[in-house]
């Protein structure tokens, strides 16, 4: 989306998505794919991870879907309807899946995903009208600055 389409981010969720930037950095750094998630509710990070597929032999174990499990475990629950997930890409379908699943209250996201995005890229699987949860999205949210550290880990690989 043009950046001159979107209202300006919020100072909170510039300051969530720049502690999931940090998880996305320190993924590269391990060679792993640099997206990073942080689960925060009322303005506490409860949970923050990075991708591990790569560490954990694990094609599943992506940020989203590791910071969803520890801030469930954080909080002794299973639901995150009070909370909210800031992620540098647009959550793939199994993420998106798992943030329904968890009932997140709210997903602000990073860079658009138009290969695999199931937040309203390629589809919307969070905003379904058949199920039985819907979250709230925010996209977009330091896009550039998800993007070019995706493409810059990429580019280095190749």
């Amino acid at each position: 989306m043009p950046e001159g389409r979107r209202p300006p981010a919020s100072p909170g969720n510039l300051a969530g998505m720049a502690a999931a930037l940090h998880e996305a950095r320190l993924a590269a750094s391990l060679e792993e794919v640099p997206v990073g998630a942080v689960v925060l509710k009322d303005g506490a990070i409860l949970a923050r991870a990075h991708n591990e597929t790569v560490k954990r032999c694990d094609p599943t174990a992506h940020a989203e879907l590791l910071a969803i499990q520890g801030a469930l475990k954080t909080l002794g629950i299973d639901r995150l309807e009070a909370c909210s997930l800031y992620v540098t890409l647009e959550p793939c379908a199994q993420c998106a899946g798992a943030i329904v699943l968890a009932k997140v209250g709210r997903l602000v996201f990073g860079a658009y995903d138009d290969k695999a995005g199931m937040c309203g890229s390629v589809g919307d699987l969070v905003r379904h009208a058949k199920l039985n949860h819907r979250v709230e999205v925010v996209g977009g949210v330091e896009e550039e600055a998800c993007g070019r550290l995706l493409k810059a880990f990429f580019e280095h690989r190749r």
